[in-house]
């Protein structure tokens, strides 16, 4: 939340509260709890790797995407995290119903008064 440019608010304060919860320090509080407990009582871990995060850390450390991809989950789950996802999948999908859905407002562009322009964004924080 600290790199959001808050560009257009596309964020509900519910969504907002769920975000701040997300943090570096209580990603890190949870982690010391759950070295603490006993393995059932462990919350979950779960992190997401966005496409735009591997380049930088394999340009860091002179290592392919595949590379840092792999050492960064192998690092992240020696902290303790359980989960690893990569998000580019999810990014790909985004983008194919970007384009579906520019398609269909080209083709209906003389019926309806508002199918263009269309705007679309990536949160670039």
């Amino acid at each position: 939340l600290s790199d959001c440019l808050a560009c257009d608010s596309c964020m509900t304060l519910e969504e907002g509260a769920r975000v701040f919860q997300q943090n570096q320090k209580e990603f890190f509080r949870i982690l010391n709890l759950n070295k603490k407990c006993d393995t059932s009582k462990h919350k979950v871990l779960a992190v997401s790797l966005c496409p735009q995060s591997l380049p930088y850390f394999a340009a860091k450390f002179s290592l392919s995407v595949n590379e840092a991809a792999k050492r960064l989950c192998g690092f992240l789950k020696s902290l303790g995290v359980h989960y690893v996802f990569d998000t580019t999948i999810a990014a790909d999908f985004s983008i194919l119903e970007s384009q579906r859905e520019f398609v269909q407002r080209y083709q209906r562009r003389n019926q309806e008064e508002h199918a263009l322009p269309m705007f679309a964004s990536a949160c670039p924080g």
